[in-house]
């Protein structure tokens, strides 16, 4: 498997896991609600968004395997994308069965509110107390979608890196074969320059040559016809 193909499927399983810890986190407030039934609707209303989210990724896994050139590679990750599947639907369960529940007991503290006409200052205070536990609950789910936001966020920033550097090889490389070719060049340039200079000498000698094939020519034309005359 590739690096860049590996940080993918890291990444891609990282925000798997995260999505389902927020739907874990979800299922249990609602298992905690008290009402109303607009906050219960609220917390459906999340849900519903992260098990889209987490129904995403579990498809870019999924695909991801498929993109596999190693059969090895592509038998695990589709396990593992299996096996995400099987948890999320385990999760929707789980969460039908905690609105059930939900629904119920708010039913329940409606039909009680209904027969006694008002609360009693023992059912006010669980009541506050109950409230203070969902907030805190809340908060600590917050808290924990906020870890997991920055997580996405550093993962993110290694993927880029990873990115980065590949490209940065790959143009090194791409720099390094233009100094062959340009040497290659270079080389065929200086032995043209050789061969030049090379056959440069070889005229100027044989100019020389004949310069020197002349003269004596002349010379001896000049010696006969001074030696006639004499």
């Amino acid at each position: 498997m590739s690096s860049c193909a590996d940080v993918h499927v890291r990444i891609c399983g990282q925000e798997i896991i995260k999505y389902d810890l927020e739907i874990k986190a979800l299922i249990q407030d609602i298992r905690d609600c008290p009402g109303p039934q607009s906050r219960l609707h609220e917390l459906n209303s999340q849900v519903k968004e992260q098990f889209a989210r987490l129904r995403l990724r579990i498809q870019d896994l999924e695909q991801m395997a498929k993109e596999q050139d190693s059969e090895s590679d592509r038998l695990v990750i589709q396990a593992e994308a299996e096996s995400q599947r099987r948890q999320m639907l385990s999760n929707q369960t789980a969460w039908r069965k905690a609105n059930l529940a939900c629904k119920l007991a708010i039913d329940n503290l409606e039909k009680d509110e209904l027969l006694h006409g008002g609360e009693s200052q023992s059912i006010r205070q669980r009541k506050v107390t109950k409230e203070s536990l969902v907030e805190t609950s809340s908060n600590i789910t917050e808290s924990l979608m906020s870890v997991s936001r920055m997580m996405a966020e550093q993962v993110k920033q290694s993927e880029d890196t990873i990115c980065m550097l590949a490209t940065s090889s790959t143009t090194v490389q791409e720099t390094n074969e233009e100094f062959k070719n340009m040497t290659g060049t270079v080389h065929l340039g200086r032995n043209l320059i050789l061969k030049y200079n090379r056959r440069e000498l070889t005229d100027k000698l044989l100019i020389f040559l004949a310069l020197a094939l002349f003269l004596a020519t002349v010379l001896y034309i000049l010696k006969k016809r001074l030696f006639l005359f004499i």
